[in-house]
């Protein structure tokens, strides 16, 4: 699929790659091939200057678009392990995260940094939160600088260094674990090449036509097979208006951008694709009914994408209990174990868990079942995770810091808004006697480096205990949460 890339772009020259779009939804372009090709040649030949070679680490903190779909690439081309740095997850979270991934360069982009620095203030309206990445180790800042960033990574001209051809790790994904011991998917070059190849395989991108998305998943296979791709506009007004004006072939968007999209009045062509959420058979239907030739949901992991889809009208004609998310995609093994939960494996499973020993098989954390046609259909959840806006919160990283002075017990629950989607609630206990005021006022600060894990709402109450060990009841924490901020999580 790297190879098919490279190609696809030299042969594309001026032809434009990736699109953005102006106030009136026009499409604009924001990167050619031509434009793809020389920055990632002239970063590689620079990452391969500053002495990165193949099984070393770069830590990318760079906003999705042209250049860290370029900069992807020349550590692709080099075989140098990309770790995925997320500006929200809070300071702490990420100063582990980094322990663990031990990067040999921290790649970032000016906002990022400003995030960290002089922008902080701002940067906490938007629940970013960020230690000093200089503090960390060595930074070099992608694309444009801004006062403070550190030095530019400049391209270096000249013939690129050769592509390394080798299996080995290409990608490290962060997920759920503790601040004392985060987790890592870890995907090798050949199973995300196969992730990439099945979703090209699913969404078929035809040449010449814009498909729009902006992952990483849809970018690389779609441009690898001719297609420029749009990333989507930021405001759900002006996403109604690059829909009507692109006509994209194909689109991928998130459940929540799907419903504020649908709720501005958008129009769909072609096939549209949504995922990272549940994707209820109402919200489908509601896409097929604004114009889209198909509506499709799929189900996938960080440590397994993509392994399954299902059409609207399939979706929709099922009437059994559970959520069907259809049938395991090509090359896609599926089992149940014995608790219930649901097993996959396939050659686009990742590899291990960084620090781990590799696993066949890929616990999923949702309970499942397979129906007589060999169906997935799920039926909740194994492990404590929230989703809320399409992202996957995991409350084990955040509650040791709630554990601040007054607080005897703190925990984070989602509570259900009824659309698909939760919100997240900060149930703390105080200590016997402790000051209301006080434990808000001692909380305000772990909270603030949560980043974009900050709760919806905070809760004062006694936490539910269950079972002879009485250990924090989640699921009654829930409720309770649910029946005293339920008008406001809404």
């Amino acid at each position: 699929m790297f190879d098919a890339l490279d190609h696809a772009l030299r042969r594309g020259k001026g032809r434009p790659a990736v699109l953005g779009t102006t106030r009136t939804g026009a499409p604009r372009t924001r990167a050619t091939c031509a434009d793809l090709v020389a920055l990632a040649d002239g970063w590689a030949a620079a990452l391969h200057a500053r002495g990165l070679r193949p099984g070393d680490t770069a830590g990318v903190a760079v906003r999705p678009g042209p250049r860290a779909l370029a900069l992807m690439l020349a550590l692709d081309r080099l075989g140098v392990r990309a770790a995925v740095l997320d500006p929200g997850a809070g300071p702490e979270v990420l100063r582990a995260r980094l322990a663990l991934a031990r990067p040999s360069l921290v790649l970032a982009d000016a906002t990022a940094q400003a995030a960290a620095g002089w922008a902080r203030p701002l940067a906490r309206r938007a629940r970013l939160a960020l230690p000093d990445l200089a503090e960390l180790g060595p930074v070099a800042t992608v694309g444009p600088r801004l006062p403070g960033c550190a030095p530019a990574l400049e391209r270096v001209a000249g013939a690129p260094p050769r592509r390394v051809d080798e299996d080995g790790d290409a990608v490290v994904v962060f997920t759920s674990g503790t601040t004392a011991r985060p987790r890592a998917v870890v995907h090798t070059r050949s199973s995300l090449a196969a992730g990439l190849a099945s979703v090209a395989d699913l969404v078929r991108p035809a040449a010449g036509h814009p498909v729009l998305g902006g992952t990483f998943f849809v970018l690389l296979p779609s441009l690898a097979n001719g297609a420029p791709v749009a990333l989507p506009a930021r405001t759900p007004r002006a996403l109604a208006r690059q829909l009507r004006r692109l006509q994209p072939q194909a689109t991928y968007l998130t459940p929540p951008q799907l419903r504020a999209a649908l709720s501005a009045g958008a129009r769909f062509t072609g096939r549209v694709w949504t995922g990272s959420a549940p994707a209820g058979a109402d919200l489908l239907t509601r896409v097929r009914a604004a114009g889209a030739a198909e509506a499709w949901g799929v189900y996938a992991l960080t440590e397994l994408f993509p392994a399954a889809a299902v059409e609207q009208a399939e979706k929709a004609a099922f009437t059994g209990a559970g959520d069907l998310v259809g049938r395991p995609l090509p090359g896609v093994t599926a089992r149940t174990a014995p608790s219930g939960e649901l097993l996959l494996s396939g050659p686009a499973a990742r590899h291990r868990y960084l620090g781990d020993a590799p696993e066949p098989w890929v616990s999923t954390g949702d309970r499942a079942r397979l129906d007589g046609d060999g169906r997935i259909v799920l039926a909740g959840r194994c492990k404590d995770m929230v989703l809320r806006r399409a992202e996957n919160i995991y409350p084990g990283l955040y509650e040791p810091a709630l554990h601040v002075a007054g607080v005897d017990l703190a925990l984070l629950v989602g509570v259900d808004t009824g659309d698909g989607d939760e919100r997240l609630v900060a149930v703390v206990q105080p200590g016997p006697g402790a000051d209301p005021r006080r434990v808000r006022a001692a909380l305000a600060a772990p909270l603030e480096r949560m980043g974009t894990a900050r709760p919806d709402a905070v809760l004062l109450a006694e936490v539910p205990l269950a079972g002879r060990s009485r250990k924090p009841d989640r699921a009654a924490a829930a409720r309770l949460a649910a029946d005293r901020l339920g008008a406001r999580l809404r």
